[in-house]
């Protein structure tokens, strides 16, 4: 039986794992742990007993990402507005994407991360049902689909990591894709 985490104890490790964030965002996944347990406010060991490899540390980051895009999710799916909830949801989602492909990049491609990997049903998971609600309200595409979604809001991610000199753009490209993903009335024309 695993006893209950001491307050202090947690609060230590969720600073460790905010100032991880952080560190790994500015400086990559290489960044000082030194340096990350000194911004948290502990020592270098307390650091290793929450987190005994670099990975450990990485996934915390991972899985504080993906859990809160699944809050958000969550509170987005009981907004009146289905339309604007899936598109704060896809802006969360591109704004994520840096971190997910600095710990995606951390481990490797030929060791598959197994928090990457199960973070992505839930994720979808999420998307669905926030683009259902918005395709049953007739607000967004019928024959849109989430995965292709999720690509663009990655495509979004990664074309706004390399035009830093642009911090606009990512909200220029999502308003697009927004653009064309809301149901458009029929005019009975084709475009060709």
């Amino acid at each position: 039986m695993t006893r209950p985490q001491r307050a202090d104890a947690r609060r230590n490790r969720e600073r460790l794992v905010a100032e991880a964030r952080a560190a790994f965002l500015a400086h990559g996944t290489n960044a000082s742990l030194e340096e990350v347990a000194r911004r948290a406010g502990v020592g270098i060991g307390t650091l290793y007993r929450h987190f005994p490899r670099r990975e450990d540390l990485l996934d915390a980051v991972f899985r504080g990402e993906v859990d809160a895009l699944l809050d958000l999710g969550r509170e987005a799916a009981r907004s009146g507005d289905a339309f604007g909830a899936l598109g704060t949801w896809l802006r969360a989602v591109v704004d994520r994407h840096r971190a997910w492909q600095a710990i995606a990049a951390a481990t490797g491609p030929d060791r598959p991360n197994a928090t990457l990997a199960a973070a992505r049903i839930p994720v979808e998971q999420a998307g669905k049902t926030l683009l259902a609600r918005a395709q049953k309200a007739g607000e967004a595409h019928k024959d849109a689909r989430i995965a292709d979604l999720l690509r663009l809001a990655g495509a979004i991610g990664q074309a706004a990591d390399e035009t830093p000199d642009d911090p606009k753009l990512p909200d220029r490209l999502l308003q697009l894709v927004l653009d064309g993903l809301r149901a458009q009335p029929r005019t009975g024309r084709r475009a060709r």
